[in-house]
């Protein structure tokens, strides 16, 4: 059993920035990429930013492009997102997921390419 816990969230006035983390735990278990999507109360889940370890490939939703940033350590099953100059349209569940299946791709935008998900960390900004 893999399971990823999100930590990090919190309340941040508009413009401010928080750090989300996510760590992978459980049986011996190596991720092939590591992402982050977010759902808004009454919208559906959106792809914010993705990294692949094979490939050291990092992928961003247009909305989040140049504020937001993706990182991690593959051997501890780690990621991190840096979210800068937040405003209140980026409030949020945020939610880690891993692909542990094999791939050489270099985006993840995608719900199905991965296989684990977090249960996610609320991020409200205030206007």
């Amino acid at each position: 059993q893999v399971q990823l816990v999100e930590s990090g969230g919190g309340l941040v006035q508009a413009g401010g920035s928080l750090r989300l983390s996510c760590a992978a735990s459980g049986r011996a278990f190596s991720s092939w990429a590591m992402g982050w999507f977010r759902q808004a109360p009454g919208k559906e889940r959106e792809f914010v930013a993705s990294i692949s370890w094979s490939v050291l490939y990092t992928y961003y939703a247009d909305s989040v492009k140049g504020r937001f940033a993706i990182s991690g350590d593959n051997a501890k099953n780690t990621v991190w997102l840096q979210m800068s100059s937040l405003k209140p349209e980026d409030t949020a569940v945020y939610y880690c997921a891993a692909r542990g299946r094999p791939s050489g791709l270099e985006t993840y935008p995608h719900e199905s390419d991965y296989d684990y998900w977090g249960r996610g960390t609320q991020v409200t900004v205030s206007s």
